[in-house]
């Protein structure tokens, strides 16, 4: 995909999330409705939903735009679009306690280049070169580009809906998630 695909990747990925992070339909009814104060108002809701797309859009973005800084150096979807450098950033906020919603942002942009684009991306580089793509992606001048991008990111909202709603909470701290994981299998 293209800069611009990855901008508009990034910034629907952060108003999905916002939603998937501040409204839980699991829980039943959203709004008021006389039931002792358990739900929100309207404008509760929207508010909270627009701090969180606000809080989420910078980290998100800028993650779903980082890998393509290998344009500058090293080799174009070899040196920043590898899964080695996606547990970096899956790792960080773990070690450092900050940055924890760029990885989701890396991670999209590997989907979408996957999914997305002709070429594909190496995957387990440096140990191996070899780009893995998907057999529809399409040109990144194409007029298709950008309704491929918005298809993949539904997909991808969807994934991380399904994650968060009935696995575990994406804004749960990697190592409460992986005591989820770990509890989920019986270790």
């Amino acid at each position: 995909m293209n800069k611009e695909g990855h901008v508009l990747n990034g910034a629907l990925l952060a108003v999905g999330l916002g939603v998937i992070l501040t409204i839980d339909p699991t829980t039943g009814s959203l709004l008021s409705g006389g039931d002792g104060g358990a739900s929100r108002d309207l404008a509760t809701v929207a508010g909270d939903t627009a701090w969180m797309v606000a809080e989420l859009s910078l980290p998100v973005v800028l993650g779903a735009l980082f890998p393509d800084v290998d344009t500058a150096f090293g080799r174009h979807r070899k040196t920043l679009h590898n899964l080695p450098l996606l547990v970096v950033f899956v790792a960080f906020p773990y070690l450092f306690g900050n940055l924890q919603f760029v990885w989701i942002g890396v991670a999209t942009h590997y989907v979408l280049d996957v999914l997305g684009s002709k070429r594909g991306i190496a995957l387990f580089y440096p140990f191996s070169s070899k780009e893995y793509g998907f057999p529809t992606g399409v040109a990144t001048s194409s007029q298709w580009a950008n309704p491929v991008t918005i298809a993949v990111t539904g997909v991808e909202l969807l994934a991380l809906a399904l994650v968060h709603y009935y696995a575990f909470a994406l804004d749960t701290s990697l190592a409460d998630a992986g005591n989820v994981f770990r509890t989920a299998m019986g270790v």
